[in-house]
């Protein structure tokens, strides 16, 4: 019988790392202006040096998200919790009412 548990938490913290090396190598080729592609290629298949390759010796194109705004993003007022642009709610039901504030009620005055 094979006992599965004797791999033990070494395995997993180096399968959590090459996990993580593949999305950020995937993350800076696309900021570099190459795509996910090449970058997951290089994370899955090298791990940590496939990482390392992308980010110091892959260069960055011309116009890409790397050279306009640097090697890491700043954060925009408004933002998502990931960094993209929020959505309004719309569909059926969550369209306001014409004439009503698109913000929603307005507190109640107190007339004292």
């Amino acid at each position: 019988m094979t006992v599965f548990a004797l791999i033990g938490a070494k395995g997993l913290y180096l399968l959590f790392l090459w996990l993580l090396s593949a999305a950020g190598a995937a993350w800076i080729a696309d900021r570099k202006g190459y795509g996910e592609r090449v970058g997951l290629t290089f994370g899955l298949l090298l791990s940590i040096i496939g990482f390392v390759i992308v980010l110091l010796l892959l260069p960055s194109r011309p116009g890409s998200a790397w050279r306009v705004e640097g090697w890491l993003p700043k954060r925009r007022p408004g933002a998502g919790l990931l960094g993209g642009p929020t959505m309004d709610a719309r569909g059926p039901g969550l369209d306001p009412q014409q004439g009503q504030d698109p913000r929603g009620p307005s507190p109640p005055s107190s007339s004292e």
